[in-house]
């Protein structure tokens, strides 16, 4: 699973600090928090993706069924984070269903980080859900991806 999932970490990585430099470089976007953190919390973040892709393909009989569950399941997530929406203006029922998307606790982070300055302790319980999330996800995927093995 570690040779599945490490080529797709590094590109993740790479592509975050090239947004990132062209952010700050081309767009002046400053960054008023530590960019180590960013980084750091963003390789959690890849981690938790990367294990719901792998869960996503283990579950899949066929590369156009994974995809199609993809779609499925990124659109919502996409529209559940308050990428596009805030949350707080959401109907009580999808607000605890944006509880549930990763996604949301990530923007959480980049926001707090890039847009406000705050650090780890301000952005604890939202780095507690990533690594909750990546931890479940993993082992989930690592457990199924042994089952097809076997």
């Amino acid at each position: 699973i570690v040779g599945k999932v490490a080529p797709y970490v590094l590109i993740g990585f790479f592509d975050l600090l090239e947004i990132l430099a062209i952010g700050v470089f081309w767009f002046k976007v400053p960054v008023h928090g530590s960019v180590p953190l960013l980084l750091g919390l963003a390789c959690l973040f890849l981690l938790t993706s990367l294990g719901l892709g792998l869960l996503i393909s283990s579950v899949s009989a066929t590369q156009r069924e994974a995809m199609l569950l993809t779609y499925f399941i990124f659109l919502p997530t996409i529209f559940l984070s308050g990428f596009f929406f805030p949350v707080d203006a959401m109907p009580p029922g999808l607000q605890m269903l944006s509880r549930v998307v990763p996604l949301t606790y990530i923007l959480v982070i980049t926001r707090g980080i890039i847009l406000k300055g705050v650090g780890l302790p301000e952005l604890g319980p939202s780095v507690a859900a990533v690594g909750v999330f990546g931890v479940v996800l993993l082992v989930l995927a690592s457990a199924r991806f042994r089952k097809q093995m076997g």
